[in-house]
């Protein structure tokens, strides 16, 4: 099912990403920089293990982990975070937890787009991602 997340997808459009990192507590400087930024990332699998790279002028940063096991992440903001990624409805769904806080990050391919919803307590992010040709 982690087949259909395959491929390399470009950031189009994304809506309420700075107010997102804002309820993550990143600092000022680093949400100027990552707002202006247009993302690149890149899912493979291997055998039950899913990689997504993200790359972008700022940082690139590449995630290695088994569907439904809990891992450690350093995010690309420095968080360090336990991570557990499953499916569900064909969605892939991704919860970070770190002290008392948790982020969830969704991701769902419809056609040749890629929807990722990030929620951060009553704040909704929605970036639109379109598959390379």
């Amino acid at each position: 099912m982690a087949e259909a997340f395959v491929g390399t997808w470009n950031l189009k459009t994304t809506e309420k990403f700075e107010e997102y990192m804002t309820a993550l507590g990143v600092g000022y400087a680093l949400r100027k920089l990552g707002s202006m930024t247009k993302p690149t990332t890149v899912t493979s699998v291997e055998g039950d293990s899913v990689t997504v790279k993200t790359q972008s002028t700022l940082k690139n940063t590449e995630l290695t982990f088994k569907l439904g096991e809990e891992f450690d992440e350093t995010t690309a903001d420095d968080r360090k975070v336990k991570s557990l990624v499953t499916l569900e409805d064909g969605k892939m769904v991704h919860i970070q937890k770190w002290g008392s806080k948790e982020t969830s990050l969704v991701r769902e391919v419809n056609g040749d787009a890629l929807i990722l919803t990030l929620t951060m307590g009553d704040v909704v992010c929605t970036r639109r991602y379109e598959r390379a040709q």
